[in-house]
């Protein structure tokens, strides 16, 4: 057992604690990664990468079947489910291991194993019940990340019903599938599984998909979900999942008091997540837990000094590009970088990567005039814009948001092929405090699909010039 003293102690090597202990690295202090399960986190091993992977081959087979479309032909596209899968894992080991390689670069030391607090700057390292390691530090970072949230009586079994790991290695595709949640993760698995052929039901308790979206683009996102034959229902729960041998029977509860029992091969549960707080040692300290994340002030300091913490466990927005910054933010904290710029949540923008693509920054239309604002809002079709049209993927809104008075922009809303790709240029916009006169003024390149972000903006204006 070793016993090691470092100036800061990661524990957990997500997308939130590996940038973290680079960046600390990279200022001179000593660290320590402690991770329990696999390096990467969720997202590289479970989530964002292996599901892009999976959701781009699906892409193509569509794409395949609608050659004819450019003058091209081939016969009788097919897929092979197992390969499918198998790319899609050895994308994400390809990427954790670059982790590991970044990590040893960066000489930071990682302890394979499950950390917890035994009090001030002390952390024990264990692994199946074995001690690794005591190690001591200056400060501590909690990355523990976080897990699929689970609803009493639709608990998941690993076999009918699934969480998201399940649904991203299936050994045979079923033919009907209950998707449970229509925020990022359930309409990306919706998106997967019809494409390939299985018939999908989505169930949302909410009043609309995509709770988080703009309620403009979301109903723009049914329609395109209902045209290709996914059933959407929202203002509605699964009250009871009766499972046989190899069927699920759900019990959908509707809003106006009515009922349906629906069978369905395989159920996905996609309702949310739990931070990972258990079993850190908490309650030796004064972290404070609100329900299951960590409370945090705008640097990622808890209520213990020297305790940090970043990423899903610190609560919403549940992203890693929000855990990457604010591993970062955290590490320059530590190391007492002066001048440091709280993260404005409000500019940390938001992608699903289902076809179409739905990707935002910003307030929401409903958001700015609860706020207050007097808001002005440009609109730009994708089957106006010339590249849209020549790529044969012209289903799309480009929509901006600005403050009448001031110029400001206050939100970028955007549904259609590639905005995900797209959307940085607000975000950009938005950090860099740009009102409508520069981005007016701003030449943006043609034939793209960004110049439909400029036609937005001089939309909202009465500007728009193709359309």
């Amino acid at each position: 057992m070793a016993d090691s003293s470092f100036d800061v102690v990661v524990i957990g090597g997500g997308p939130g604690g590996y940038p973290c202990a680079i960046r600390a690295s990279q200022l001179g202090l000593s660290v320590a990664l402690v991770e329990a399960e696999h390096l990467g986190g969720i997202c590289l091993n479970w989530g964002c990468i292996p599901t892009k992977a999976l959701l781009r081959s699906t892409e193509l087979f569509h794409q395949l079947k609608h050659l004819e479309e450019y003058g091209l032909a081939a016969d009788n596209p097919r897929f092979d489910l197992a390969k499918l899968v198998k790319r899609s894992r050895k994308v994400s080991k390809r990427l954790v291991t670059g982790v590991k390689s970044l990590l040893k670069k960066n000489k930071v030391t990682v302890f394979d194993g499950f950390g917890r607090i035994e009090g001030p700057g002390r952390i024990a390292v264990e692994k199946d019940g074995a001690a690794v390691a005591e190690l001591s530090a200056g400060s501590v970072v909690l990355a523990t990340g976080a897990r699929a949230r689970v609803l009493p009586g639709l608990e998941p079994d690993g076999k009918l019903v699934w969480t998201y790991k399940e649904a991203m290695v299936p050994e045979t595709m079923p033919g009907s599938l209950l998707i449970v949640g229509s925020g990022a993760i359930g309409m990306e698995f919706a998106s997967f599984y019809h494409d390939l052929g299985a018939e999908v039901t989505v169930v949302e308790a909410l009043p609309q998909i995509l709770p988080v979206e703009d309620a403009e683009i979301a109903g723009l996102v049914q329609k395109s979900f209902e045209k290709r034959g996914v059933a959407l229902h929202v203002d509605a729960t699964v009250t009871e999942l009766a499972r046989g041998e190899e069927k699920v029977t759900a019990t959908v509860a509707f809003g106006n008091g009515e009922s349906q029992q629906l069978s369905v091969d395989r159920v996905i549960l996609a309702v949310g997540i739990v931070g990972n707080v258990e079993k850190l040692g908490l309650e030796r300290t004064g972290v404070e837990v609100d329900r299951s994340h960590i409370v945090t002030n705008a640097l990622c300091e808890t209520g213990e000094p020297g305790v940090y913490a970043i990423g899903d466990v610190a609560g919403p927005p549940w992203l890693a590009h929000k855990a990457t910054h604010e591993g970062v933010l955290c590490a320059e904290r530590i190391a007492g970088v002066e001048g440091l710029h709280p993260m404005n949540t409000q500019q940390i923008p938001g992608c699903t990567y289902c076809r179409p693509q739905i990707a935002s920054v910003g307030l929401t239309e409903a958001q700015a005039e609860k706020e207050g604002y007097e808001v002005k809002v440009g609109r730009f079709p994708f089957l106006a814009n010339g590249k849209a049209i020549a790529l044969g993927d012209h289903e799309g809104l480009v929509k901006t948001l600005f403050d009448a008075k001031t110029g400001e922009l206050l939100g970028a809303h955007m549904v259609g092929a590639e905005v995900t790709e797209l959307i940085q240029g607000f975000v950009v916009a938005m950090g860099l405090e740009t009102t409508e006169a520069e981005l007016m003024r701003t030449v943006f390149p043609h034939p793209t699909l960004s110049e439909m972000m400029h036609e937005s903006v001089l939309a909202a204006y009465g500007r728009a010039i193709h359309f």
